[in-house]
């Protein structure tokens, strides 16, 4: 969302209700007192005259802005739109979520963009209200409040974890980001939740905040049910693997509990922090939407025109009334489409549409750890079952996999290691094999770039050029790389059952744009809770995707 887009009215509307579900969309900045805060601010709501609002912490803190240490800004859910938007400027700030400007500058970005330098911090400062220098600035400073509160690692330790070039550049920042030093931050941390910091010495224990409803139970059905032995191991509701980061691995232990997820972290290098941080955001889609895509979706099912999300309807509901306290309440949307309050939210939590379909709430798609594994496990998994995947893939992890320390002794192998020693590991049809090495030759050499940066149309393109990859895998590919929100899988067998189950026809899903994505984890589940006695046909599908024969969903 550009700073021309927000609206004036409805931002404060959302601003004088407290409304949660705005914090990460936009920022308010208080020209009296010099703060900029989250919508949710529990202070005292400023008088109109004497705010501003801007659609990022960057855009206030180059306006001259500090962050306010008691609802701090930074820390709330990331902006659902850049997801689901797919413009150069959300582009770019989910590479710079990744690190790229403090591993290689703004010329690794732009490069990685296919734009020049000017042209770049011409657009993000149009859209963002900052160019991608302050951008990452705003990023390093608040991966460099996280430490400061939550570790008890030393100042300069801090500095260059948090990417900055020197020890007054991170001294300065966090002056004038948050108007105190960092010894007084830490400080201000410790009496307000006490002296409990663990002894840090890379091991990390961080709250990822999400906005709710989840559906905790689908994500950890996808995590155990994927789950590779050596690479991967979900048990008792933890799951735990190590994944490369840009300067050595990192083992991640992850638990998904009511508001957050805890993320156990042990860094090899503590400047691989917030590109692990945001690699978990986006594997767990932590940044969505979920009130508004539920509601997008269920009027979908009930054949109701369509809204996205909180640039529509819930702007327009955030009144001082207290409407959005409620679980339907609201004015009615335009063009004719009902309200919020006519789709109540039963017990359960899931959205109950006018035709009795009920669509469990907070459904999220799972995104990835790291972009070439995704491609070459998914290609690996293609027309056998999940479990049989899985025997390929540890095989595969086990021979070619990288030794670690750590309660995972493995991590995946590169792309090198698969394209010299693949065809000597791998079982199966040749063919499969001939492409999943020739997958990797591209990887290794370059030829093919994975990374969220990339725009859907350019990625499904260059992976319907790889021989054994065809449009069920570059769309899935696609969906969960680039956490795509629009993506329908209408060739899956469970999607078709699912589908038909439901009385969906694939045919005919424009009313659900843009949300096809979730569209299809909801026909994944529904399937899966009612299986078929008998297994599926084969299919395109690689085993990523769930099938009737695995157990039932609790």
């Amino acid at each position: 969302m550009s700073a021309n887009d927000l609206d004036f009215e409805r931002c404060y509307r959302a601003v004088a209700t407290r409304d949660a579900r705005f914090d990460g969309h936009f920022v308010t900045a208080v020209r009296t007192t010099g703060i900029y805060c989250r919508p949710s601010c529990p202070a005292i709501t400023p008088k109109r005259a004497n705010v501003t609002f801007l659609p990022t912490a960057a855009a206030a803190q180059q306006g001259g802005f500090r962050a306010c240490r008691r609802c701090l800004p930074d820390a709330a859910p990331g902006s659902p739109l850049w997801n689901t938007r797919a413009d150069l400027a959300s582009r770019a700030m989910r590479l710079i979520g990744d690190g790229v400007i403090e591993r290689g500058g703004v010329p690794a970005l732009a490069n990685a963009l296919g734009y020049s330098q000017r042209q770049l911090t011409r657009v993000l400062t149009g859209e963002l209200g900052a160019g991608p220098l302050a951008l990452a600035r705003a990023h390093r400073a608040h991966t460099a409040r996280l430490l400061i509160q939550t570790t008890r690692l030393p100042m300069s330790d801090i500095a260059f974890a948090a990417g900055f070039a020197s020890i007054r550049q991170f001294n300065d920042t966090v002056r004038e980001v948050f108007a105190v030093s960092p010894t007084a931050l830490r400080e201000e941390s410790r009496r307000r939740n006490g002296d409990t910091l663990p002894a840090t010495n890379g091991l990390l224990t961080l709250r990822l905040p999400y906005r709710e409803p989840l559906d905790r139970t689908w994500l950890e059905w996808f995590l155990a049910a994927h789950a590779v032995p050596g690479l991967e191991l979900y048990e008792n509701g933890i799951y735990t693997r190590s994944l490369r980061t840009p300067h050595g691995h990192t083992t991640i232990r992850l638990s998904i509990q009511p508001g957050h997820v805890r993320a156990a972290l042990s860094l090899q290098d503590m400047r691989d922090l917030a590109p692990t941080v945001a690699r978990i955001r986006h594997f767990l889609d932590l940044d969505a939407d979920p009130v508004g895509i539920d509601e997008a979706l269920t009027a979908g099912m009930a054949g109701m025109p369509l809204h996205v999300g909180l640039s529509s309807d819930a702007w327009e509901e955030a009144d001082p009334a207290g409407s959005t306290q409620r679980a339907g309440g609201g004015a009615a949307t335009k063009g004719g489409a009902q309200s919020r309050s006519d789709f109540p939210l039963p017990a359960n939590g899931s959205a109950q549409p006018a035709n009795g379909i009920v669509l469990p709430a907070g459904i999220r798609v799972p995104g990835c750890l790291d972009g070439p594994e995704l491609l070459l496990r998914t290609m690996i998994g293609q027309q056998i079952s999940v479990a049989a995947a899985n025997t390929h893939t540890a095989r595969l992890v086990q021979q070619l996999g990288e030794p670690i320390d750590g309660p995972i002794p493995h991590l995946f192998p590169t792309a090198e290691a698969i394209a010299e020693h693949g065809s000597e590991v791998l079982t199966g049809p040749g063919r499969r094999i001939d492409a999943i090495v020739g997958a990797a030759k591209a990887l290794a050499a370059g030829d093919l770039v994975l990374h969220s940066g990339r725009t859907a149309s350019e990625l499904r393109r260059d992976l319907l050029a790889l021989d054994g990859v065809g449009p069920w895998t570059a769309d899935y590919v696609t969906m969960r790389l680039l956490a795509d929100p629009d993506v329908l899988l209408p060739s899956d067998l469970v999607v078709r059952r699912g589908a038909s189950l439901l009385g969906v026809d694939l045919t005919a899903t424009a009313r659900w744009a843009p949300w096809r994505s979730y569209l299809t984890m909801h026909l994944w589940k529904h399937a899966l809770a009612n299986p078929e006695p008998r297994a599926a046909a084969k299919n395109d599908s690689p085993a990523t995707t769930p099938t009737p024969t695995r157990r039932k969903i609790p």
